[in-house]
């Protein structure tokens, strides 16, 4: 789809820092093509607001409160499968890569490389293509010749439903189950169960090994 100046590209922020996402405005901004059309500090923020905004792009972070930006990602797709998610991350890690793209990414770009990839990624997407750093792409091309890119079919973690996953981040986060309650909205009750499906099927059994287990895969920063 062609992008002309009679209608913007509308754009949403998500990222955890008050001055980043600022940052972003400023720089997406100076595009009279591109619209901000609304913000978020968590990942539950993001689906929430992202449900009732339905952006063109969502500007994403691949660390997120609440609920990483993966799955966000995943639930802001779901409500509405037209939004493209181009994901931001410190990190060129390939089964960051690969995961992002399989769950519906349309981009990739490293935050060392933001002043000359998120303009540029952003209409790229909204064009109907993709965009990935050029660090990213050479990962990724390698990891094909090789054949090195992993199935994680098997996966224990992707067994876990999306309520699990929420529960893993906010226990991960350091969260107690009465504030993990708070914030999903359900009882303390509902959460003890989460908690022990996600330790079961992970086959952890003590809170230390799970936040231990969520920084080694990724979910939280360390």
């Amino acid at each position: 789809m062609a992008v002309t100046t009679e209608k913007k590209v509308r754009v949403f922020l998500a990222d955890d820092h008050t001055l980043v996402r600022q940052g972003f405005r400023r720089m997406l901004e100076d595009d009279p093509r591109i619209e901000i059309v609304g913000e978020a500090g968590t990942g539950l923020g993001a689906v929430d607001q992202c449900a009732k905004l339905k952006p063109d792009v969502v500007v994403m972070d691949l660390y997120m409160p609440e609920l990483g930006g993966l799955e966000a990602m995943a639930e802001i797709l779901k409500a509405n499968p037209e939004t493209k998610v181009l994901i931001l991350s410190m990190y060129s890690n390939e089964n960051y890569v690969r995961k992002a793209f399989e769950l519906g990414a349309k981009g990739y770009i490293l935050k060392n490389a933001i002043e000359v990839d998120l303009t540029r990624a952003v209409m790229a997407l909204m064009e109907g293509g993709a965009y990935m750093s050029p660090g990213i792409s050479n990962i990724v091309i390698e990891s094909l010749k090789s054949g090195s890119l992993q199935d994680t079919s098997q996966d224990p973690y992707e067994q876990l439903t999306l309520r699990e996953k929420e529960v893993l981040h906010l226990i991960a986060q350091g969260k107690s189950n009465k504030e993990i309650a708070t914030l999903l909205n359900i009882s303390v009750n509902t959460v003890a169960v989460h908690r022990a499906r996600v330790m079961d099927t992970l086959n952890i059994h003590r809170t230390a090994e799970l936040v231990l287990y969520a920084v080694k895969k990724g979910l939280v920063r360390p």
